[in-house]
């Protein structure tokens, strides 16, 4: 079963996006706390969305977390899913697949026309998964990022110059 995420499920969202982050061996740089998730998620103004998997048995096995993008070549939005986690003991039962779906399907009813995540290149058995379900990757396109220190910088340059 699929559902929309409660306030109460962030303690159990947190703690999966602290198991995912352990399984992509990045763990030491999850600095969200559960009160930011709820934030993010519950808050005034949400920047950000999340549904659950549950096993039959209503216990939560894996979340998917997404937000809003734009396309300014389709001139529409589109769901970027940032975090898509299925726990191991749960895996193979259909819950990613689950998740995805459900973010298709408001992709196609709210009229966005893309869904797009990045996968890491070495996690074969997720990079297959997606095939598996048409998804194409973007081989072209490279992910660039400015945090900390970089950031910082280019964030203390003055505008106009």
């Amino acid at each position: 079963m699929i559902r929309t995420a409660t306030p109460a499920d962030v303690p159990v969202i947190h703690a999966m996006v602290r198991e995912l982050a352990a399984y992509e061996k990045a763990l030491d740089e999850v600095r969200a706390t559960p009160e930011q998730l709820h934030e993010a998620l519950f808050g005034p103004q949400p920047a950000a969305y999340a549904h659950l998997a549950e096993s039959p048995e209503g216990e939560p096995v894996g979340f998917a977390l997404w937000f809003l993008n734009f396309s300014t070549w389709r001139g529409v939005h589109g769901i970027y899913l940032e975090d898509l986690y299925v726990r191991p003991t749960s895996r193979g039962g259909g819950h990613g697949k689950a998740l995805l779906a459900e973010l298709a399907r408001i992709c196609v009813e709210r009229g966005y026309e893309r869904l797009e995540w990045s996968v890491l290149d070495w996690n074969e058995p997720a990079v297959e998964f997606y095939r598996s379900l048409g998804a194409v990757s973007m081989d072209e396109w490279t992910v660039n990022r400015l945090t900390d220190d970089a950031l910082q910088r280019l964030g203390s340059t003055p505008s106009g110059l």
